[in-house]
């Protein structure tokens, strides 16, 4: 598995104030807490814009998956949600950093999407966890996703959309159980994948079952990446879906 990363001086997509800032303060503490290995980094463009999808099976990926990307001698705009970027210092940071602020199930969601695409058509590379929070799959399966990913390739066909599928730090770092074991470092693999053929959707109207088609399609593939990577077979049928909480009238929380 090589482990050269195609960064290097004089070559790679230009970093930015806020990048160099964030190389500087992340990128060698997350080197330092992770054996980070990759596949096929080749296979991510190295110019132009392009859409890139992963798997979500942590809440420290975004640290992983933007010290890859840079490694791929590209730099990472990630959709995240907008309360991020309401933190001193880190929403001052994001927003240097080229990211694009999401205020979920909301109008202004729309206003988003348009920059991202605004940003894929100036050449950028835009990052999305289509499931918009780490999976609850019972065995850490990609899950039913948002639409976000469907609804922003139909504004930007041109682009390619790229699966990155991940597996390895979930068992030592994970919040929802508490659970946080950095050392020994745990080992974690990203491998890329061939470009996701969304070509007859060309074109169609963003209906929700067209949307909800798509969405499968991206997901179903990140799912046989992902098992091909882990070295084992992919669920049959359906994507988990997951249902998020919402409280109840009393204040506590419905389990449905």
């Amino acid at each position: 598995m090589p482990r050269r990363k195609l960064r290097r001086r004089g070559h790679g997509e230009k970093l930015g104030f806020g990048w160099r800032f964030a190389w500087f303060v992340l990128y060698y503490p997350v080197s330092g807490l992770f054996k980070i290995r990759w596949r096929n980094i080749e296979r991510v463009p190295a110019t132009g814009g392009v859409i890139v999808v992963v798997n979500h099976v942590s809440h420290v990926d975004p640290f992983i998956v933007s010290k890859f990307i840079l490694d791929a001698a590209r730099v990472p705009r990630f959709l995240a949600k907008e309360a991020i970027f309401e933190v001193p210092v880190v929403g001052w940071g994001m927003r240097k950093m080229g990211h694009i602020p999401v205020r979920r199930d909301t109008a202004d969601a729309a206003l988003a999407l348009q920059s991202a695409v605004e940003k894929l058509r100036s050449g950028a590379l835009v990052v999305l966890h289509p499931e918009g929070t780490v999976t609850r799959d019972p065995d850490g399966w990609p899950m039913s996703a948002k639409t976000g990913t469907a609804r922003l390739w139909l504004l930007a066909p041109e682009v390619p959309v790229i699966p990155v599928a991940q597996w390895g730090v979930q068992s030592r770092w994970d919040f929802y159980t508490r659970t946080i074991k950095p050392f020994p470092r745990a080992r974690h693999t990203l491998s890329v994948g061939e470009p996701i053929d969304l070509s007859r959707f060309r074109g169609a109207e963003p209906t929700p079952a067209v949307l909800r088609e798509m969405t499968d399609v991206i997901m179903k593939r990140l799912r046989e990446d992902v098992a091909e990577l882990r070295g084992e077979p992919a669920p049959d049928g359906e994507l988990f879906v997951w249902h998020r909480p919402r409280p109840s009238a009393a204040g506590s929380s419905d389990a449905a």
